[in-house]
């Protein structure tokens, strides 16, 4: 969508959010905007306001439940969801049945991207409670008029059973829990490579499917396709992952997307990611910052789309980032060299401080017969790709815990807390 398409998109939801929403009207009347055409050029733009998680919080706390960033009356929305909550307090988010529509064709446009169609069988692999996490893909995949079969409730091996019995070929869940399947279904004495007919994984919530390594271990596991998507519960669903694989699209007909140096705030070729959507009037974001650290790629993609590309997705949380020794240290990277090496089973870290320096400590579960050879092979990895010595230890197979949904597998105990994914 060109520029001028995405603005008039904006003055059309300034219009009732402008007279209605007490939230929005304040931010915007305090830098002189009253009226839809006061916003006419990106320049323009450019000069709203930032929102962020904290203060949207801080609001819900000081006008509970839902806060003040409501453009209709309550009566007109059909729809609670939550966020994860991995990132600080959850906040509620509500949806109109117009709302809800859009959500729904942003996940059709992720399907076809990935080349699913309505002759496809989906599991979504999700406890369906009020976090909004796959609810959305669910509602996505009835517009697409493909079969999706209920498993709320089911425990990962009643899940790979009714993917085998129910013939699925697209299963959506997060990078972490793909992985747990699988290793249930090993466990269990399952090929799935042989016995299933999935062909395409979708992933969302962490950055594990744009992951050189996690995106092969997922698609060794299943010998499938892994599809990478990116979003949030206050924002929607904004990345697009094409067939061709180069990176994750902006959806630019839905967003407004921006990326500023995390300090000047000033465009650039990697920083944070900025989002206002422009199909949710009911409950908006404008100005987002969304704490996703991420990369433009500077060519177009073969896939014929004009859309920007972000290189590598969602490279890590600007708030998760671990500051070890002086370095910058993602989660995300650790795991990309962690689960280079195909004999690691699982990991954890923690960071920790000592009175001279910080340290860094990984446990290992391996299924090397001579576990202590691949802990000292994933240390050197760590040094080598960071620059950084961290202590690898091996641990006896089940001893690390496993996930359903997002993983959260490094602590910070200098600060008691403990570093996650996007919610």
């Amino acid at each position: 969508m060109d520029t001028q398409t995405q603005l008039h998109r904006l003055r059309e939801m300034l219009a009732p959010v402008l007279e209605t929403n007490t939230f929005y009207r304040r931010k915007l009347t305090e830098v002189r905007v009253t009226h839809p055409n006061d916003v006419q050029t990106m320049a323009d733009y450019q000069q709203l306001p930032f929102t962020t998680k904290e203060e949207l919080s801080a609001d819900q706390v000081l006008h509970p439940p839902y806060g003040t960033n409501l453009t209709f009356p309550l009566e007109q929305y059909t729809r609670l969801h939550r966020t994860s909550g991995t990132t600080g307090s959850p906040l509620r988010w509500l949806d109109t049945a117009e709302s809800w529509e859009w959500w729904g064709k942003c996940w059709r446009e992720i399907y076809r991207a990935a080349g699913v169609t309505s002759a496809d069988r989906l599991m979504i692999a999700f406890s369906f409670g009020p976090f909004i996490g796959f609810w959305s893909a669910y509602h996505g995949a009835q517009q697409l008029g493909a079969l999706t079969i209920p498993n709320g409730g089911m425990t990962s091996v009643q899940r790979i059973r009714a993917i085998l019995s129910n013939n699925i070929t697209v299963l959506v869940c997060t990078p972490t829990y793909a992985l747990r399947l699988a290793e249930v279904a090993a466990q269990a004495g399952i090929d799935l490579r042989r016995e299933s007919q999935v062909r395409v994984t979708i992933h969302a919530g962490e950055p594990g499917a744009s992951l050189p390594a996690t995106k092969q271990r997922i698609e060794t596991c299943w010998g499938a396709r892994a599809y990478d998507h990116a979003g949030a519960t206050e924002v929607g669903a904004w990345g697009v992952m094409c067939e061709p694989q180069a990176g994750v699209h902006l959806n630019e007909n839905e967003f407004i997307c921006e990326v500023l140096d995390a300090e000047t705030d000033k465009p650039a070729a990697e920083g944070e990611l900025v989002i206002t959507n422009l199909g949710r009037i009911g409950m908006p974001i404008i100005r987002y910052r969304t704490g996703d650290y991420v990369k433009h790629r500077a060519s177009p993609c073969e896939c014929g789309r004009d859309s920007r590309v972000l290189e590598g997705g969602v490279i890590g949380r600007l708030d998760n980032a671990l500051i070890i020794r002086g370095l910058n240290v993602y989660p995300a990277t650790l795991e990309n060299i962690i689960l280079k090496f195909p004999d690691v089973r699982e990991f954890a870290g923690r960071v920790y401080g000592t009175e001279t320096l910080d340290e860094l400590e990984i446990q290992i579960e391996s299924l090397n017969p001579h576990p202590a050879d691949t802990a000292a092979a994933v240390a050197a990895a760590i040094r080598g790709d960071l620059g950084l010595r961290a202590v690898v230890k091996a641990v006896p197979l089940g001893t690390l815990p496993r996930y359903e949904l997002k993983s959260n597998r490094l602590t910070d105990e200098r600060s008691a807390q403990t570093t996650s994914p996007s919610s």
